[in-house]
């Protein structure tokens, strides 16, 4: 890669260890991710700590990183290849400065706000680096601050179309490496807010607000407002019942979004509390019972293998009526895809160690593990994946 390129990756696309682009990025259970190739080749060298925190890893097990991986991909399709940096110094384009100041005056009306949004999302369209130039006008800050307002009345429709433009502007210039600016939802007003626009908002609004927590909990620099979203029970209650919903787009965003607060540990297990587990069962029956596309099955299934590394976790899938028999479905299924099939039998693995092995074991083999794991490994799935299939074939038998 020529060094001009490298220098336009933002840093939050780059692997730690080669600083290169990711391509198939893996998250360890620190919450660091890394490329595949990379770790694999730190571990297979003996290393038992994560490179970037030095912990040592209670589990080396690596979870597919969907989330940057769907971020790098938009910004790809973007081909936002210029620097935000690189514009410091210029003189801001007067058009652009009006646009900023229509949004800041007190005197336009909502519908002229809305109005201004639209144009500004329009040129986001016609020219992605112009994105730069509002980042440098400080257009995400002043956007946080008028959309997350605590307001003592449920918001008008007029509200509703504000905010989802305005959202829409936030990940727009928060994917350009814009991610300091969204701490200052910590504090307790506009933490207040986010709360409502999950409580009162329309499904386009909520899958903003998804995508937006998904963002969150990706970039170290907003690790502590993770955490803090993590302890709001309230918040997390709203994002799992979106789970049950009928809205495929809205029940997918919200799979991403506690996919992204579930590599923080102590986040699994207030996810877990609030029926994540639960939730994630039921979303995964009712995309094989639709036949949605394997890789949403495959991302819910990921997710749901990290929350079962939480006792609680094990406890509620072992509760649900459908839980380990949707793990075992999942192993082999010809309309799936190999990560579908790896993250269930992880998650069988999980399940078969520790305090509930025996009761899993048993149910698993009821609902005929054997069989699919035999399928599995007569299959065209990598050698990692038939490696994890025969260690839980060990673990069935023991």
């Amino acid at each position: 890669m020529r060094e001009s390129d490298r220098m336009s990756i933002p840093h939050l696309f780059r692997c730690p260890i080669s600083l290169e682009l990711f391509t198939d990025p893996v998250t360890l259970c620190t919450g660091q991710t890394y490329e595949r190739s990379s770790i694999e080749k730190w571990l297979s060298a003996g290393n038992l700590t994560c490179p970037v925190t030095m912990q040592r890893l209670h589990d080396p097990s690596l979870v597919p990183n969907h989330t940057l991986r769907h971020l790098i991909d938009q910004w790809a399709r973007m081909g936002l290849h210029l620097d935000p940096h690189c514009v410091h110094g210029t003189d801001p384009d007067p058009s652009l400065v009006l646009l900023r100041q229509n949004l800041e005056s007190d005197q336009m009306t909502i519908a002229s706000k809305i109005k201004t949004l639209k144009k500004v999302r329009a040129l986001f369209e016609e020219s992605p680096h112009i994105r730069s130039h509002f980042l440098q006008l400080g257009l995400l800050p002043l956007l946080l601050e008028l959309i997350f307002v605590k307001s003592e009345r449920r918001l008008s429709c007029d509200q509703l179309r504000f905010v989802e433009q305005g959202l829409a502007c936030v990940l727009d210039l928060s994917a350009l490496g814009g991610f300091e600016p969204l701490n200052m939802l910590k504090e307790g007003p506009r933490l207040a807010s986010f709360q409502d626009l999950f409580e009162q908002g329309n499904n386009p609004v909520k899958v903003l607000m998804c995508k937006l927590v998904e963002m969150i909990a990706l970039s170290s620099e907003t690790n502590h407002l993770c955490c803090i979203l993590g302890e709001s029970l309230e918040i997390l209650h709203e994002i799992t019942l979106l789970l049950h919903g009928d809205d495929e787009e809205v029940s997918s965003a919200a799979i991403m979004a506690i996919q992204g607060l579930s590599s923080s540990e102590p986040n699994r297990e207030n996810l877990v509390k609030e029926g994540a587990v639960e939730g994630i069962i039921e979303y995964i029956l009712r995309a094989e019972k639709e036949m949605r596309s394997s890789g949403w099955t495959a991302l819910a299934g990921s997710t749901l293998e990290r929350l079962l590394k939480v006792e609680e976790g094990k406890e509620a899938l072992l509760n649900h009526a459908q839980g380990v028999v949707t793990l075992v479905r999942n192993v082999f299924r010809v309309s799936s895809d190999q990560e579908s099939s790896e993250s269930a039998v992880n998650s069988l693995m999980i399940m078969c160690s520790g305090d509930y092995s025996s009761r899993a074991r048993d149910e698993a083999i009821d609902a005929g593990v054997l069989s699919q794991v035999l399928l599995l490994l007569q299959s065209q799935c990598s050698s990692r994946t038939k490696t994890k299939a025969r260690m839980l074939l060990h673990l069935l038998r023991s």
